[in-house]
């Protein structure tokens, strides 16, 4: 294939939701089936779908705060965080994410995902893990606080199937039960009354996880694990090095890992060799050697720009675009711990 284009010299101001991941640079770029994040709002447009840079919000607009799990809950959170935006609309995108668990004490919408449902954001949400890349344009003023979940986190939190719930935006309630709702409106309402920061509301959320964590299967820790490190080892992992993983046949493999991760494990190592591609590629300056791992992962170049941009939600050309800041944070390699990073 012909080299990947070289996107060095450019800088990026860290810092994005973690509940947002990539768009696409037009909408006939994404198709009918892509995710929109479509906010009720009389300037909201139709399809959630910003078609120019100027377009998304300026970074220099956005705030966001990570916030470092206590030890014991590294294995189930990868970040707590609070993201501010005080424009009236904000634009951007979201690619294929992890679980959320988020609260949303400003700003109102809903998603509309590719299978035609349309979910709206309950202000204590549960965002499931995302399977593609999904545009968001919020009514704001925007803020949000709350907790990326690492698939056992998920797991271990919701007992939810990965796989049969994703792409969904749920109450957190009617999953996790009267407790957080209670909680969460007793944070959201600390929070509008400037009584809490938005650090300590999001402590407060992890402080609600480490408290409601279902025990899980050691044999099932053993795989996602093992998952992990499967999908770190390569571009192109062979599906068949799974099987045997703690004592399961590749048919329970394929069922145990759409659990955790949400997707197959041939689907869900597509989305992992798009994501680090755009990790790569969108760092300040991309080594020779990583380069040509890229080039060696997809079969030609044009197959390397649909992956990235069904996954991230931009070309490669666009990953360095420095106006759109959720992008930047989201595609970092410190956000793909769940791969053991």
């Amino acid at each position: 294939m012909q080299r990947v284009p070289q996107l060095n010299g450019r800088s990026f101001r860290k810092g994005g939701p973690p509940f947002f991941y990539p768009t696409f640079d037009r909408p006939d770029e994404c198709g009918k089936d892509v995710c929109q994040f479509a906010m009720d709002a009389p300037h909201s447009p139709t399809n959630g779908l910003p078609d120019d840079r100027e377009a998304f919000t300026p970074a220099a607009l956005i705030s966001v705060d990570y916030i470092a799990p206590p030890e014991p809950l590294a294995p189930f959170i990868t970040t707590l965080y609070h993201f501010r935006c005080d424009e009236p609309v904000i634009r951007d995108i979201q690619p294929a994410a992890i679980g959320q668990l988020c609260l949303f004490p400003h700003g109102k919408g809903e998603m509309q995902f590719a299978a035609g449902h349309r979910d709206p954001n309950h202000e204590v949400g549960l965002l499931t893990p995302l399977s593609r890349a999904t545009p968001i344009a919020v009514a704001g003023p925007f803020h949000a606080f709350g907790a990326a979940l690492t698939p056992l986190g998920w797991a271990a939190l919701t007992g939810l199937h990965a796989g049969e719930h994703r792409d969904r935006l749920l109450s957190a309630g009617a999953v996790l039960g009267p407790g957080i709702d209670a909680l969460g409106q007793e944070l959201l309402a600390a929070y509008r009354e400037r009584r809490m920061s938005g650090r300590d509301c999001a402590l407060a959320v992890g402080g609600f996880i480490g408290a409601n964590l279902r025990p899980l299967n050691p044999r099932h820790c053993e795989l996602v694990a093992a998952t992990g490190q499967w999908l770190a080892a390569s571009f192109n992992p062979d599906v068949a090095a799974l099987s045997g993983v703690a004592g399961y046949s590749a048919r329970q493999v394929q069922r145990l890992v759409e659990r955790y991760f949400g997707l197959p494990p041939r689907a869900l190592a597509r989305k992992y060799r798009a994501l680090r591609a755009a990790a790569l590629l969108s760092a300040p300056n991309l080594a020779m050697e990583d380069e040509a791992a890229i080039a060696e992962a997809f079969f030609d170049q044009s197959h390397m720009i649909r992956e990235i941009a069904h996954f991230v939600g931009r070309t490669p050309a666009r990953l360095g675009d420095a106006t759109t800041p959720y992008l930047a944070e989201m595609i970092d390699q410190r956000n793909l711990r769940e791969l053991g990073g």
